[in-house]
């Protein structure tokens, strides 16, 4: 039976668009599906294939409402539910995409990428039993599927299980050799208390060897202006140019550049921009949106844009772009500030830091060249919603409130046993744990148990994972008299905004960047009083300040303004140490250039 005349041409255009999208020409493709939907509205393929071309254009609004449309038409394809629920999982919908993946499982139960997906969307919504479960189904299913495998290492390593966690992240290595997994378990590496630095930097070399090293064949360095007192341009590449802890530490330095010297490009791989994306942009001299571009595309447009000194700002954290350093687009390039570690990478020259976190010994764990900073290697803006400090909860309830709100992957067994150690030796303290992963209910009692075993009776935890604004998570501190940082993964961010809510922080120090962070902080802010330098002196210092009530109340009431005078908070003075910083790579590399050429003549 003949199709009707109008559809013949609907069709065609449908399969120049398919055809169109597998060569890689989106834009194109798109095109093709709406002619398709002028001719005939109610094509649900059209509409299906339309919302997946722009979800692969990382245009997920545009993308949901066509898949929306192609659901509403096509009700039992399950690739259609599967499809919409990947793109509400980008914007981010959470419940909507959990929504459709439960929809396409009901329609098609034996599809592994289905559960894998749906556990994907639990766990970014704190359910780390639900998304555990949904994981483990889609290994029935697919003994050994790759991308399970990773994600239940991601899961286990946000319940603070990051070394059981390691070795699905390298089965999943073994399985799929991707970059983004491997990157996966680098950063899982961080987490426990007893691997050896040698072997996280030999992974990291090896994700290198894997990933990058192919990627420098036909890429030859730019040509450089040898002048060294001229105006540079700086690149900065993040996919957390949004509501997100870096800007917290980005932002102050992005405002503070000397523009007169310095010109500044900020590369965003955010996927979805918000209020904090508008803000840093407004600030840049010029924004580069690269979340849909392929990493060679951004290497191209970094050489076009000229870039002297590119600077990374994530590391092996997720959505990196390192596979565009890889390609070494920029004379000199830097990695800061996102990761604690080394990246790996040869074409980085450099990885910026200060004498605290990283000491000599550092030099033998990373690819980069250490540059240390004359002060602390970030700086701090706090929130604009920081309430204002209260007294000590203690000096009312006379019970010590000890509290962490790191994110719990940080919390391991080593951690659980010190600080339950700690509420042995102080009979009438508490200890308040606020991170988002303790909203799954048998995340929260697997880890009062852990406490349980150690002798801490249940009703001495409080454990918050609630979803807080700014402002309350913040308030939160004013029911916390000490704060404890985690090991050997020590917060950031935390440790700030403990400091500028006046709670005293208690740091173990050990011997790589990651362990030494809370060092670097304290000593910094002009109190290394706080540092530990060993378990029992942590213990200790903790009791210490327990034991004091006016010494308490004493740090309450000064601790902000010490902090706003110090260096942490010095966006001005900061800024200018990491421009003669950069100065200094550039002049230095043009002395190299200028002695290389030299030799080459004789």
């Amino acid at each position: 039976m003949l199709a009707p005349p109008d559809t013949l041409p609907a069709a065609a255009s449908l399969e120049r668009g398919r055809a169109l999208r597998a060569q890689g020409r989106a834009e194109e493709a798109i095109d093709e599906f709406r002619a398709a939907l002028r001719l005939e509205p109610d094509l649900a393929e059209a509409h299906h294939q339309l919302g997946n071309a722009l979800k692969g254009l990382q245009r997920y609004a545009e993308a949901v409402a066509s898949l929306r449309s192609a659901a509403m038409l096509a009700p039992q394809s399950g690739a259609v539910w599967l499809n919409l629920g990947v793109a509400c999982l980008e914007i981010p919908r959470l419940d909507e995409a959990v929504a459709c993946f439960r929809r396409a499982i009901r329609l098609e139960p034996t599809r592994p990428e289905a559960h894998n997906i749906l556990g994907h969307a639990f766990l970014a919504k704190g359910r780390c039993t639900a998304a555990k479960h949904c994981l483990e189904e889609a290994l029935r299913l697919r003994p050994g599927y790759p991308a399970a495998l990773d994600n239940l290492g991601r899961v286990l390593k946000t319940q603070g299980l990051s070394a059981e966690a390691l070795p699905h992240h390298r089965a999943a290595l073994a399985g799929a050799p991707r970059p983004e997994t491997h990157s996966n378990l680098l950063f899982s590496l961080n987490f426990p208390a007893d691997i050896a630095p040698e072997e996280i930097f030999a992974e990291h070399r090896r994700w290198s060897d894997l990933h990058a090293a192919p990627l420098r064949a036909g890429w030859t360095p730019r040509a450089r202006d040898p002048d060294g007192s001229r105006r540079l341009r700086l690149g900065y590449v993040s996919p957390d140019f949004v509501n997100h802890a870096i800007p917290y530490f980005f932002e102050p330095v992005l405002a503070a550049h000397d523009r007169a010297s310095f010109e500044v490009t900020c590369y965003s791989n955010a996927r979805v921009p918000d209020g904090v994306t508008q803000r840093l942009r407004a600030q840049s001299g010029r924004w580069r949106e690269i979340a849909a571009l392929s990493d060679e595309a951004v290497a191209a447009l970094v050489r076009e844009d000229g870039i002297d000194i590119l600077v990374d700002l994530a590391g092996h954290t997720a959505r990196h772009r390192l596979l565009v350093f890889a390609r070494k687009p920029a004379p000199i390039q830097v990695t800061w500030l996102g990761y604690p570690n080394t990246t790996g990478l040869d074409a980085i020259d450099y990885r910026l830091t200060e004498a605290v976190s990283d000491p000599p010994a550092s030099e033998a764990w990373h690819s980069e060249e250490l540059v240390r900073l004359p002060g602390p290697f970030s700086c701090y803006r706090p929130s604009e919603a920081s309430p204002p400090v209260g007294p000590p909860p203690s000096a009312a309830s006379g019970q010590v409130t000890f509290g962490c709100f790191n994110h719990l992957a940080k919390v391991t067994p080593p951690v659980i046993e010190l600080w339950a150690g700690i509420l042995r030796a102080l009979p009438s303290s508490r200890l308040l744990l606020k991170s988002r992963g303790l909203a799954d209910l048998e995340t929260a009692s697997r880890l009062r148990g852990e406490f349980v075993r150690r002798g801490i009776e249940p009703g001495r935890l409080e454990l918050n994972g609630e979803e807080l604004s700014q402002a309350r998570h913040l308030g939160l501190y004013q029911r916390v008299d000490i704060a404890l940082d985690p090991f050997p993964y020590n917060g950031t961010t935390t440790t700030c905004e403990a400091l500028w809510m006046g709670v005293p922080v208690v740091s173990l120090a050990g011997c790589t960047h990651v362990s030494r962070v809370g060092a670097s902080l304290l000593t910094h802010l002009g109190v290394p009083e706080w540092i530990a330098n060993s378990r029992e002196e942590y213990l200790e210092r903790c009791g210490e300040l327990a034991g004091d009530g006016p010494r308490l109340a004493a740090i309450r009431a000064g601790l902000r303004e010490r902090m706003r005078a110090s260096p942490l908070c010095d966006a001005a003075g900061f800024t200018r140490g990491l421009e003669e910083a950069y100065r200094g790579m550039w002049i230095k590399r043009g002395q190299a250039a200028r002695f290389f050429n030299f030799c080459a003549r004789k």
